[in-house]
């Protein structure tokens, strides 16, 4: 009878997982700076060319509402129709829009936190399968560093010329004396997303099924 029941328990729990994989996306975290005048050439491209690689290799893009780099990987997501989701510092829509001066366009949802920057930063890095770290300054260090300490997949941006985001990361890496992370590098957005997929579907409990179309 034990038997029986484990069997009919095991074919359950593959019923299940087969219909959530059927559905299930990858949640990547685009983390970058919110003013982009100290960006290198072809950073806002990059990272809008992040958004929808995320999009087209079965993700959904999290970002923390805000300008900037994270707001270019969410127009690049809309552009190829994917999910765009942010998570506000502000409390409210109204707080959101007229304290924190951030946007309400590319979004298919905002979920607003009243934590302020440092506990939004908690909750994004959390929330998400991986971070993908771009042209960055002060809140970008403080995503990456909770994604480390998480042992979280990070993704860097290394592009050519960068702004100094990647050297710090690296000097962080070294002098924490925590071992390498789970991070990868790469300065094309398309190869860094998969590359970043590869990482998480180390760690998925329910596969990603990537034989249907994401369009």
């Amino acid at each position: 009878m034990l038997q029986k029941l484990s069997k009919h328990k095991s074919k359950r729990t593959e019923e299940v997982e087969s219909v959530s994989s059927a559905y299930l996306k990858y949640k990547i975290c685009v983390s970058g700076a919110a003013v982009t005048s100290h960006c290198g050439d072809g950073a806002i491209e990059a990272s809008r060319e992040l958004g929808k690689q995320i999009v087209l290799q079965h993700g959904v893009l999290v970002t923390g509402a805000t300008t900037g780099m994270p707001y270019w990987a969410a127009k690049g997501a809309k552009e190829v129709n994917g999910i765009s989701i942010g998570i506000s510092p502000a409390a409210s829509e109204e707080e959101h829009i007229l304290k924190y001066k951030l946007p309400v366009d590319f979004f298919d949802l905002i979920m607003y936190t009243g934590f302020n920057f440092s506990g939004r930063n908690l909750l994004l890095t959390r929330s998400t399968d991986a971070v993908i770290v771009t042209c960055g300054r002060m809140g970008t260090l403080n995503e990456f560093t909770i994604a480390f300490e998480d042992e979280k997949p990070i993704g860097v941006l290394d592009l050519p010329g960068n702004d100094g985001t990647v050297d710090l990361i690296k000097a962080i890496v070294k002098t924490a004396k925590r071992g390498s992370g789970k991070i990868v590098y790469d300065s094309d957005p398309k190869a860094l997303v998969e590359k970043i997929s590869e990482l998480i579907d180390k760690e998925k409990a329910i596969p990603i099924d990537k034989r249907r179309s994401v369009l």
